[in-house]
């Protein structure tokens, strides 16, 4: 049998997917990083055309403005992704105002960042045809869905991806604990994939649920942590392999290392080199 693994041939990746850019954002980002895992923040470049904001005493929902969002994210090892510019119903919009949503959000939060954005989530976690054909004219590489699998299966239709669950899931702190102590019987990787919106925890009073679930996750040897797009981007790189009929060998015409097992050994198909299997 022939099998994806991940860095180091890990068999367990796991990441994280938290929506719209407000204030709260800054606490997670401090316990993902105490924890020691990694994941995307999905941004509407809509909010990023102010420098700044002021809430009235009580406001929840505190989206950030410009220059907070780049001191906030810029630097922070974490993912910024769309969200599409104003937030909308993608599925409930004219095409053209789809494609408006996705590539005005693209220019505003490449220019702030100073970098290239191919990921996404869908704004409401609705999605329809017409969007995937504007994502992928758009050339979006990924976009999260809000469905929840409850599973840890890797995604096989990236502009339809699903997750793993909420972390508002009642099953989540079971499938954290699962995660943590099982693997697939097969021998096939697993991915977690947890979503939210921080300001959830400030609603709910409860930072400290977030911080259970990654005391179970994190800081673990046998797991991968990365961002959604770095899963992305690995997972395309190991289907892009070019193997020999009998896999004696494999050429790797990527830039990045893919690890993979092949009849129980552990191969490394260097980025750009071809690797003999046996």
């Amino acid at each position: 049998m022939t099998a994806i693994t991940y860095p180091g041939w890990k068999k367990k990746a796991f990441t994280m997917s938290y929506d719209d850019g407000v204030e709260q954002d800054i606490r997670l980002i401090e316990i993902m990083k105490r924890h020691e895992v990694k994941g995307t923040f999905n941004l509407n470049g809509q909010s990023l055309l102010a420098e700044s904001y002021t809430y009235p005493a009580g406001t929840i929902h505190r989206r950030m403005g410009r220059r907070l969002a780049y001191d906030t994210y810029a630097d922070s090892g974490m993912e910024i992704a769309l969200h599409a510019f104003t937030h909308p119903f993608l599925d409930r919009i004219p095409q053209e105002m789809a494609v408006y949503e996705v590539i005005k959000d693209r220019e505003v939060l490449e220019s702030v960042f100073g970098r290239v954005i191919r990921g996404m989530a869908y704004p409401m976690g609705t999605f329809s045809d017409m969007t995937v054909k504007v994502l992928d004219a758009c050339k979006v590489a990924y976009a999260r869905t809000t469905v929840s699998t409850g599973g840890f299966s890797l995604p096989t239709d990236w502009l339809r991806m699903p997750a793993t669950c909420h972390h508002n899931d009642g099953r989540v702190l079971d499938l954290a604990k699962r995660f943590a102590s099982e693997q697939d019987p097969w021998g096939y990787p697993w991915l977690f994939y947890l979503w939210g919106h921080a300001y959830e925890f400030e609603i709910n009073n409860n930072w400290d649920h977030i911080e259970r679930i990654l005391s179970i996750v994190g800081e673990r040897d046998d797991v991968w942590y990365a961002t959604n797009m770095e899963i992305y981007r690995y997972v395309k790189a190991y289907e892009a392999l070019e193997f020999g009929v009998e896999c004696h060998q494999v050429y790797n015409p990527t830039a990045i290392d893919v690890y993979f097992e092949h009849d129980e050994r552990k191969i490394l198909a260097k980025a750009g080199e071809m690797t003999v299997c046996q």
